[in-house]
């Protein structure tokens, strides 16, 4: 009687940055590496690695879930396949960018909507989004940026995270980082540069969501 109840649902972990490049999946990476060396059956259901080396050679090092193929007006997009993870029943799945909209004809119309499913099959999650993503913030980022954010996550989903942890990079290292094609190739960095990545905006979104991780960490 005295024994705890057994867990019902996964846990829920979120990498949170305040812009492209702060180091998000990386660190998404290195955790399911750590875990995988404690012996924790972990596997990639899906990493967005944008054509960056580091992160290519981190997910190269763990099972990766293969995408599902699903053709939209004749064209052949992939996805995470929730099915064939669901069937697998890893402890741990690594799941990037959980704003992301899913294509037409996808089990689920957006990405958070596959992390729940996932959570509520008792597997834990470990994901990664940005905090312009936070359906409560659009308006203020959109006041701070000029940039209307399409793809959102409702604010419950950010909340039932167990632990947030800040991806943290400062502006000038991240306009750094731009500027020798780390994050984006390098004739789009002066681009980037010149509009969301300017330094005003950086500062103003890392104070976003420092604030975002300090009331998790007060509630």
């Amino acid at each position: 009687e005295a024994a705890p109840e057994e867990k019902k649902e996964g846990v829920f972990k979120l990498f949170l940055g305040y812009a492209p490049g702060v180091g998000k999946t990386y660190n998404m990476l290195s955790e399911g590496l750590r875990r995988h060396s404690r012996g924790e059956n972990v596997v990639v259901g899906i990493v967005e690695t944008h054509g960056r080396r580091p992160i290519v050679e981190l997910a190269s090092k763990l099972d990766v879930v293969p995408r599902k193929k699903l053709e939209y007006k004749g064209t052949v997009f992939e996805e995470m396949d929730v099915d064939a993870i669901l069937a697998r029943k890893p402890a741990v799945v690594l799941v990037d960018e959980l704003a992301h909209t899913n294509i037409e004809g996808s089990r689920n119309a957006k990405r958070y909507q596959d992390v729940i499913e996932l959570l509520d099959a008792n597997i834990n999650v470990v994901s990664t989004m940005n905090v312009q993503h936070i359906e409560s913030l659009t308006p203020t980022v959109a006041r701070i940026t000029g940039v209307h954010v399409r793809e959102t996550v409702p604010d419950w989903v950010v909340q039932r995270a167990g632990e947030i942890v800040m991806a943290d990079l400062t502006p000038q290292a991240l306009q750094t980082r731009m500027r020798r094609g780390d994050i984006y190739p390098v004739e789009r960095a002066e681009r980037a540069l010149g509009n969301f990545f300017q330094r005003g905006n950086l500062i103003a979104l890392r104070e976003l969501a420092l604030r975002q991780v300090t009331q998790v960490v007060d509630r």
